[in-house]
């Protein structure tokens, strides 16, 4: 599964100091920034299937970041 989070992440510093934590605190996840994007978008991918939303936002305010879930957006023709 695949989590997508608008956050307010700005330096590529800050970037990798949470992807490091990111991956100590939740072994099953692979995390990624695309700071290029407007909403400065983390993208978690779990090898279990499941993303624990409010622990990984949780742990973003412990640095002072914030971050909300992307909803999925469903484009229909």
């Amino acid at each position: 599964m695949v989590e997508v989070f608008k956050t307010n992440v700005e330096s590529v510093d800050h970037a990798q100091l949470l992807i490091a934590e990111i991956h100590k605190n939740f072994g099953a996840y692979a995390a990624n920034f695309d700071l290029t994007d407007c909403d400065k978008v983390l993208r978690i991918q779990s090898k279990t299937g499941i993303v624990d939303c409010n622990e990984l936002i949780s742990l973003l305010r412990k640095f002072g970041f914030n971050a909300e879930v992307l909803p999925d957006e469903i484009v229909s023709h």
